[in-house]
């Protein structure tokens, strides 16, 4: 069968179709990129499980997608109650 002409077949590895589990986010930018480190933490230690690297364009189209997926998400299964802020946030070392 062939793929239609917008169609993009994406092959994704076993490794990462596991997925990962980050409870934190760290952002970075410089004027062309954005860095989004996913990291999970058990203090007294953390791990960056993915880094995501892109352009402020592209990062607008995922904020807009996000967004319109969480409202869908809302109206289906109601509203997501945001997690608090740390009281004291942790302080990353490199």
């Amino acid at each position: 069968m062939a793929n239609k002409p917008n169609e993009i077949k994406i092959n994704m590895s076993a490794e990462l179709q596991a997925g990962v589990y980050a409870n934190n986010m760290m952002v970075a930018h410089t004027r062309e990129e954005f860095v989004m480190d996913f990291s999970f933490i058990v203090p007294p230690m953390g791990t960056v499980v993915a880094r995501v690297v892109t352009s402020p364009g592209h990062l607008k189209r995922i904020i807009n997608a996000l967004h319109d997926n969480v409202k869908k998400y809302e109206a289906k299964f109601g509203t997501i109650v945001q997690a608090e802020e740390l009281s004291e946030p942790f302080e990353f070392n490199a």
